[in-house]
Order: C-alpha cells, then structure tokens, then sequence
C-alpha cells in the first residue's frame, strides 16, 4: 500500500542548450520591468551572464545586480543583496550561478517580497511570504537548488542554518548546458557527487515524506549522473555530457526536495562550515562511512541502488555484501575523479572531531531522515574513519 505523501517542484522548468541567453522570453510573464540579477564575482569576471543580461536589456528591462555572493553565505550578505535590491526597485529577483548564489536569491526575494525577518523565517515552514517573482539559473550540476524549498546560510562563524519551505522554489527554473561547460575538473567532480549524495540519500530517507515519486527520479538521477560523471570530468567540453548532469543534477533536487536527505549532509556541514571545505567534497569525503554505517539496517536499500551506478554489481547476489560493495565503489570514484578522499587532506586533524561531531548532532532536521539512528559518539567514529 502507498502511503499518503505531497510532492512540490517549480512551476516551470526550461532545459535547452543556450537557454540563459534567451530569458526574456522564457521569463517574460515574471520579470517584471526592473529584474535583478544575483550572482558571484567569478561569473561576472568569466562573463557568463552576459547573454542572460544582453537579452533583458534587449528587451527594454532596467537590470540591476549584486555579485558579492561568497561560498557558504553569512547572514550579513543577505543583509547587503536585500538592501541593494531594494534600492533597485526589483521588480524580479534572478538567481545565477551556483548553489550559494542561488541560495541567496531565494531569500532575497522572499524577505524583500514579504517584509519578514529572516530570524522569523529558519527552520520547516516558518515563512510567511508573499515573494518575489523568482527565475533561478544554475552553472554548476550538483546542488540541484534551482528545484529545492531551501536555501542553507552561515550563521556566526560556522552554523549552518536553513529556510525551508515551498516559497522558495521558483517560478522559473532554466537548466542551459552550455552555462557548465567552463567549470573545472574538481568542481565538475565535487557538484556531480553532491547530486550522487541527493540522489542516495533521498532513496534512503526515513522521511515520513518518502515517495514513489523521489525514489523514481532518485533512480533516473543516478543512471544520469553515472553515464555522465566521468565523461564530464575528463572531457569538459562534452556537450552532451554536460547535459545529462544538469539533467540528473536536477532530478535529485527533486527528489531530495520531496524526500530529504539525511547524514551524510549532516556530518558535511560542519566540515564545509568550519574548514570552508566546498560543499560537494564535504559530502565525498563522508559519504562511503556514512552508508557504512547506516549498511546495518539499510542494506537492502543500498542494494537496490548499487546496480544503477555500477551495473556490474548486479553480480553481487548477497545483499549486504552488495551494499558493502557500493559504499566502497563510491569511494573509489571519488578517488578516480581526483577529489580528495581523507580528511587529514583538507587540513582537519584528529583534535578537531570531537567539535565537529558535537556540531553535526545540531543537525537535527537532517538526522531524524537517517535510516540508522546516530549518536554523537557514532558520528566521532564515522569522522575518525574517513580521516
């Protein structure tokens, strides 16, 4: 029997190659006549928003931009883009770059359409809205944030802290290959594993949120990002390639979206928010001890999946051998894609563990997802096996 479930997505997705640089019409109906775009310095300095600009300024639109945002964004600079837009008169807010940019953009248009205080808004449900019309870009294949109700800001020095609710998804996602084949190898590697990660632990989630409709596009979503990871990496310049990870990076956003993800993001946040480590690699670097772990009760679920990454595992028969052999197949392609794969690599030491730990446990609205349930001392040993 299937169990009652609800499942929100944006309203409007366009995938097409060169799509960005034809987003006043694909926008048209939302933009309003003062868009306002959000983005980073190294978009502005590799110039791939020109299109998407020279379309809107083409039309008539009055463009106005903040390009200050900084991986894991502090509170202060959702502050500074609220105040910039307003001073802009946004009519629209654009999201245009990774999983940071897009994340801001998300609140930007939410607290300068509703008034709120972000102190009002953390945690499941808490906005009040309205928003802004939101039109969301992405130029990396990973987070996946152009289709998820969230958007995760640093808080103080290093807590990791979201809003969480269906507002935030846009009116209008634009999924343009041709905007991620300039990304380099790590980050090609790093964003592709994140969609992984999305993908596995949206099939695996305890959520009460677990549906049919995840755990499907949770499939589709590795079938994609594994034909494709590979061929990404070593020839960047595969527009197909490209294409199939910007495809499967979105439908595990879907999917994580509707089914959300559990420990493996849990034990990543503390490493990306106190090491600065980038959020993709946080999650390669626990992912394979996080699933050995959770084998103790989840291995038919691991199972099930490992065949859709690596096919040959199909002929594994015995089930908890098979999910043995996932995690660490999934270790060894990290290490094959050239990402780090220890800790001790991104300069965190044995003496940093037991904080980390404590911090990963504040991590509550992901843990309740896992299908193991795990303690502080549990994730110290996870911590101390992945270093």
């Amino acid at each position: 029997m299937i169990g009652a479930f609800t499942f929100n997505t944006s309203q409007r997705i366009v995938f097409e190659n060169g799509a960005a640089a034809k987003l006043a019409d694909h926008a048209a109906e939302f933009l309003g006549n003062r868009p306002f775009l959000v983005t980073d310095p190294g978009i502005v300095s590799l110039g791939l928003h020109s299109g998407c600009e020279t379309s809107l300024v083409d039309k008539g639109h009055t463009l106005g931009c903040y390009s200050d945002v900084v991986a894991d964004p502090p509170q202060k600079l959702i502050d500074d883009a609220v105040s910039a837009a307003g001073e802009h008169g946004a009519t629209s807010i654009i999201g245009f770059g990774g999983g940071s940019s897009l994340d801001v953009a998300k609140l930007v248009a939410l607290l300068l359409g509703s008034g709120e205080d972000l102190d009002d808004a953390w945690g499941i449900g808490n906005a009040k809205g309205p928003r802004l019309p939101l039109i969301l870009i992405p130029t990396t294949a990973g987070t996946g944030s152009e289709v998820t109700p969230i958007s995760i800001i640093t808080v103080g020095e290093d807590e990791k802290r979201g809003v969480v609710s269906p507002l935030l998804l846009p009116d209008l996602a634009v999924l343009d290959p041709l905007l991620t084949l300039g990304l380099p190898a790590h980050v090609t590697a790093a964003t592709g594993v994140d969609a992984m990660v999305h993908a596995i632990e949206a099939y695996a989630s305890k959520s009460a949120n677990n549906n049919p409709v995840s755990r499907t596009l949770a499939v589709e979503a590795l079938k994609l990002l594994g034909a494709n990871i590979e061929q990404a990496v070593f020839e960047p310049a595969d527009e197909q390639a490209r294409g199939g990870m910007l495809l499967g990076s979105m439908l595990a956003g879907m999917a994580f979206a509707n089914s959300p993800v559990a420990a493996v993001h849990a034990l990543a946040y503390p490493i990306g928010g106190t090491f600065h480590v980038p959020h993709g690699l946080s999650n390669a670097l626990v992912l394979p001890h996080v699933l050995e772990f959770n084998n103790a009760v989840a291995a038919k679920t691991y199972a099930e999946l490992a065949p859709v990454l690596f096919p040959d595992l199909i002929d594994v028969s015995d089930v908890e051998n098979r999910a043995d052999a996932f995690a660490k197949r999934l270790g060894g392609l990290t290490q094959k894609l050239g990402l780090q794969t220890k800790l001790s690599e991104v300069g965190i030491s044995a003496e940093d563990l037991p904080k980390m730990a404590a911090d990963a446990m504040k991590q509550t609205r992901l843990l309740v997802n896992n299908p193991r349930d795990l303690t502080e001392t549990d994730a110290f040993n996870i911590y101390k096996a992945a270093l």
